[in-house]
């Protein structure tokens, strides 16, 4: 009987100790330094793609559509501009809501999914209403200044914020995100650019597009 004795005392120090260990630390809301540098990056790399892509068209090309449903250059670049304003009025409302506890949990890992999903154009999807080019038709000149004021704008927020980003979130109407954090969504912006990028390069690449 005594033999064992130690051996019992031992595991229940362990299973004590262990037991009343602390919690692991919660990770920093604020978003690090490489993450506001790949912000950034990005937001400038498809803006420069986007210009390279549009800026020396001409006006038959830029509204040539590829087929009866299908959209433009001109119409594409609008969504685009369109799409700037609304994602950066998410980021905003996602920083004006309450902290939320689970943040950790609910966005690990999104980052990944909107690079994969979202700016490798995979699936398919609705652009809401207002930010539809058909239903706000504008012309290429204006386009082009409210696409160069959004992304400035977008630009010096990402720049000079010290909001504490990640630990605010605000639910995607695609279930394949869900639940975005502040900085999830300011990434949206320029991966969705990317996106309709690509799908401008599909409208060049097109064998009826205008030469």
């Amino acid at each position: 009987m005594r033999s064992g004795l130690p051996l019992l005392v031992v595991t229940l120090f362990l299973s004590t100790t262990v037991g009343a260990l602390p919690p692991p630390p919660a990770g920093d809301p604020k978003i690090t330094s490489e993450e506001r540098a790949a912000a950034i990056k990005l937001l400038k790399d498809t803006e420069k793609e986007f210009l390279s892509l549009v800026e020396n068209l001409t006006d038959e090309q830029w509204n040539f559509k590829p087929g009866p449903f299908k959209w433009s250059v001109g119409q594409t670049a609008e969504h685009i501009a369109l799409a700037e304003g609304l994602l950066f009025g998410v980021v905003q409302q996602s920083l004006a809501s309450k902290p939320n506890p689970d943040w950790e949990t609910k966005t690990a890992g999104k980052e990944v999914a909107l690079e994969r999903i979202l700016a490798a154009r995979t699936g398919r999807a609705q652009a809401p209403g207002v930010i539809q080019p058909i239903n706000k038709p504008m012309t290429r000149a204006e386009i082009m200044a409210s696409f160069k004021e959004g992304r400035a704008r977008s630009l010096k927020f990402i720049e000079t914020t010290d909001a504490s980003f990640k630990d605010h979130t605000f639910d995607n109407p695609f279930p394949v995100f869900g639940t975005l954090n502040s900085y999830q969504w300011f990434l949206y912006i320029p991966q969705h650019h990317s996106r309709h990028n690509k799908q401008i390069a599909e409208v060049k690449a097109n064998p009826k597009f205008p030469k």
